[in-house]
């Protein structure tokens, strides 16, 4: 039996794929045994693999078909260190980090979905892409460069379409974003 730390990771991993299916019409599922299967000292297993299996075993979530450069984990815990984030130097998140970019390719859109008892449900995405939010928390990664923490239904109200755009390996986001800024009238990240 899966230890109740495991059954609430899992947990919240269908939670975000169900999230994600009912908001983009597609069909994104847990991914099997949710672990590093090509990542870390498995990397090399890429090379026997077709791209539908590796986007299987990349990450939490394998995406729907139209998002062949999303790359997620999930995390869900009691408690989460902010004061850290602010300090610059949060080995919880790095760690986080570290596991979702070892899978990561080049090209990938990299976003952490955090959720903690008591605090709410969190998005952490690298800010080598423009988001559009007015709330979030600003994050540098030694390792792993610049990310902003955003809430999730914030995040989501504001970037569906974006993080759909960026997921599909299209480069053209000005429109949706002129439309998005006019709209809701919130300043770019």
């Amino acid at each position: 039996m899966p230890s109740p730390q495991k059954q609430k990771g899992s947990s919240w991993e269908r939670e975000v794929a169900r999230y994600l299916s009912e908001t983009y019409n597609e069909s994104f599922i847990r991914a099997p045994g949710s672990g590093a299967y090509v990542g870390g000292k498995n990397k090399a297993r890429t090379q026997i693999l077709h791209e539908g299996q590796i986007r299987s075993f990349k990450g939490d979530i394998v995406p729907g078909q139209s998002f062949p450069k999303f790359n997620a984990e999930c995390k869900s815990y009691a408690d989460f260190p902010f004061h850290l984030v602010l300090t610059g130097h949060c080995k919880v998140l790095d760690g986080w980090l570290d596991q979702m970019m070892d899978v990561s390719e080049p090209d990938d859109l990299n976003i952490l979905f955090m959720k903690f008892n008591r605090k709410g449900s969190f998005v952490c995405v690298q800010t080598n892409k423009t988001w559009v939010t007015d709330q979030f928390l600003y994050y540098t990664s030694e390792k792993h460069k610049d990310w902003i923490i955003i809430e999730f239904e914030h995040f989501f109200k504001l970037n569906t379409e974006l993080l759909k755009t960026y997921c599909s390996g299209t480069t053209d986001t000005k429109s949706t974003i002129v439309e998005i800024n006019t709209l809701t009238n919130t300043q770019l990240v």
